[in-house]
C-alpha cells in the first residue's frame, strides 16, 4: 500500500476488519510508522470503508480490547456458554504443573529449545497476557512454533485475544492450559512489543512477578526465567536486567525457582553476583549451558523461527538466549 505516494507495509486482521483486496481504499493508523517502532512498524488497517465485514454473530460474550473502536467479542473458556465452563467453574489447582515465567516474548522459542532438548514429548502451552501486543495473531513465532510442533497451543488472557482459547485472567488462563489443553508445562510471557520507560517500575514486564504469584496461588511450580544481556547498550539491562530484579525481587511475593546459567568469564561472574539479590526470596538453581548454543541454532533452523531480541540475533546476544534455554533445561528436570 502507499501513504502519500510512499510504499508502506500494512497489516490487517481479517477477523476484525475483513480481508483487504487489491485496489481497496483503507483507513489506516500510522502511529507505529511515525514513531519508528522496531516492533510493529506497520500501517494498521482500521477499516475497509467500502466493504465492511459482517457483524459478528458469536458465540461468545467476552469483550476484549474493551471500549476501543476494534473491541472483539470472543468465546471465553471460562464463560458460562463455554463447553469448558464445567471444568473450570470450581477449578483451583494446577496440580504442581511447572510454569515458566519470562519478561519478553522473544524468550519463547529459546525456552522451548532448552526444554524440548531433554523432554521432546512435553506438551507446552503458551499463556499470553496483555502487556505487549493484544492480538496473538501478531506473533510470527507462535505460528511457526505451532507449525513445527514445538508449541501445542496458546491461551490469550486479560485484554489479549486470538489464542486457541480465551480466558478472563491469568489464573483461568493457566487453569485452562492445564485442565483443558492438558499442558505438561505452561510458558507465560507478554506478547511482542513490551513497554518500558527507563524507570524502576514503569515497564510492562512487572507482570512477570504477578505471574509468579498467580502460579503459587494455583499450586503450580513457578520457574522464573531471568532476562540477561551482554549486547544491550543500556546499562540497566546488562547482566541481569533490572526488569527481572524488580519483578522477581519486589513484585513476586511467592517463592519461585530461578535458573541461573553457568556462564564463563567476568560476565558470568557478574550474573552470578547479581542473582544473589534474589536468593532470600527464591531458590537459585545453577544450570550448565553446555550444548545449548548448538541446540538453539539447530532449532532455529528446524522450526523456521527467528531467534531475535531487540533486533539482536544469536550471535549478537547469545547470553540472553542461553539464559532462557537454561530455564527450559531446568524445567525439563521437573517433569
Amino acid at each position: 500500500m502507499t501513504i502519500d505516494g510512499t510504499a508502506a507495509r500494512g497489516l490487517a486482521y481479517p477477523a476484525l476488519v475483513g480481508r483487504p483486496e487489491p485496489g481497496d481504499e483503507v483507513l489506516l493508523n500510522t502511529t507505529a510508522l511515525a514513531m519508528g517502532l522496531g516492533t510493529g512498524g506497520y500501517a494498521m488497517v482500521v477499516a475497509i470503508p467500502d466493504r465492511l465485514p459482517p457483524d459478528p454473530t458469536g458465540p461468545g460474550h467476552l469483550v476484549k480490547a474493551r471500549y476501543t473502536p476494534l473491541q472483539a467479542t470472543v468465546l471465553g473458556a471460562d464463560e458460562q456458554d463455554s463447553p469448558h465452563h464445567d471444568v473450570l467453574a470450581e477449578a483451583d489447582s494446577l496440580g504442581g504443573m511447572p510454569v515458566i515465567v519470562a519478561d519478553l516474548h522473544s524468550a519463547l522459542p529459546a525456552l522451548l529449545s532448552g526444554l524440548l532438548r531433554d523432554r521432546p514429548d512435553a506438551r507446552v502451552v503458551y499463556v499470553m497476557p496483555d502487556g505487549g501486543a493484544l492480538p496473538a495473531w501478531f506473533s510470527m513465532s507462535i505460528a511457526q512454533l505451532k507449525d513445527a510442533g514445538a508449541l501445542a497451543a496458546t491461551v490469550t488472557v486479560g485484554q489479549a485475544f486470538g489464542g486457541d482459547l480465551e480466558a478472563v485472567t491469568v489464573h483461568t488462563g493457566l487453569l485452562a492450559a492445564r485442565l483443558v489443553l492438558h499442558a505438561d508445562v505452561a510458558i507465560l510471557a507478554q506478547g511482542p512489543g513490551n513497554l518500558g520507560t527507563g524507570t524502576k517500575w514503569g515497564f510492562s514486564g512487572v507482570s512477570a512477578g504477578e505471574a509468579v504469584n498467580a502460579t503459587a496461588a494455583l499450586h503450580g511450580r513457578a520457574v522464573a526465567s531471568l532476562r540477561v544481556s551482554s549486547g544491550d547498550a543500556r546499562e540497566r539491562h546488562v547482566g541481569i536486567s533490572h526488569h527481572s530484579l524488580t519483578a522477581y525481587g519486589r513484585v513476586a511475593l511467592a517463592r519461585a525457582e530461578v535458573p541461573v546459567p553457568v556462564l564463563p568469564g567476568e560476565f558470568g561472574a557478574r550474573v552470578t553476583a547479581q542473582a544473589t539479590a534474589l536468593a532470600q526470596k527464591h531458590d537459585l538453581v545453577r544450570v550448565p549451558v553446555d550444548g545449548l548454543a548448538d541446540g538453539l541454532a539447530a532449532d532455529e533452523k528446524a522450526w523456521g523461527v527467528r531467534m531475535s531480541t531487540m533486533g539482536r540475533r544469536l550471535d549478537g546476544d547469545l547470553e540472553y538466549f542461553l539464559t532462557c534455554a537454561a530455564a527450559g533445561r531446568h524445567t525439563a528436570t521437573l517433569l
